[in-house]
């Protein structure tokens, strides 16, 4: 009774070995996401535009902080001719406005932080538009993502890298998108 079912099992095995079974190459490729926000042009703009902003407002905190370094150092002079009771008095004034400056400047990159933060979820979401096109387009399977942030990919053959080519097809778009903005409406003329 055993070697029958054994030789019932081996023979099962045998058949299914022969079976030719199909397997589908899934056509795949990789893109370097850190790559891809570094070289995009858009980007790059993006984050240009907030280097400056934050020139733009840092400047007119400076102009308090230096306003401030000023009364504490004439403070430091006056504290004792004008006596302790104007010492203590102005010594809260300077504390207060020492927290004030600090709030101001947590505030101002809090707001940069929080406008540029929407911008970059835009601009990664029209990136994930683009790159899913692409992928239709170009008939892939699968395109993952990978770069210093979160890797999906820990390995992959160089020949599966489609980085250059979607940044060229990005900064394209976002050129083209440029062009199409600066041309000047031109206006109908009423006809009487």
């Amino acid at each position: 009774m055993k070697k029958t079912v054994l030789l019932f099992a081996l023979a099962i095995s045998i058949i299914s070995c022969n079976k030719t079974t199909e397997t589908k190459e899934f056509k795949t490729a990789y893109i370097d996401t850190s790559l891809l926000m570094e070289e995009s042009t858009e980007a790059k703009d993006i984050g240009e535009k907030y280097k400056d902003k934050s020139k733009v407002m840092g400047s007119q905190l400076e102009v308090e902080v230096n306003r401030f370094k000023s009364e504490a150092a004439n403070f430091q002079k006056n504290a004792q001719a004008n006596g302790q009771v104007w010492a203590q008095q102005k010594g809260a004034e300077l504390q207060q406005r020492e927290q004030e400056l600090s709030y101001a400047q947590q505030a101002m990159l809090r707001q940069l932080q929080d406008e540029s933060g929407v911008e970059m979820d835009s601009l990664v979401k029209s990136y994930r538009k683009v790159i899913k096109d692409y992928g239709k387009e170009k008939g892939y399977d699968y395109i993952y993502g990978s770069g210093d942030v979160s890797p999906s990919i820990l390995y992959a053959k160089d020949s599966y890298d489609i980085t250059k080519e979607v940044i060229k097809l990005i900064n394209d778009k976002y050129k083209s998108a440029d062009k199409k903005e600066e041309k000047p409406e031109v206006k109908k003329e009423d006809k009487k």
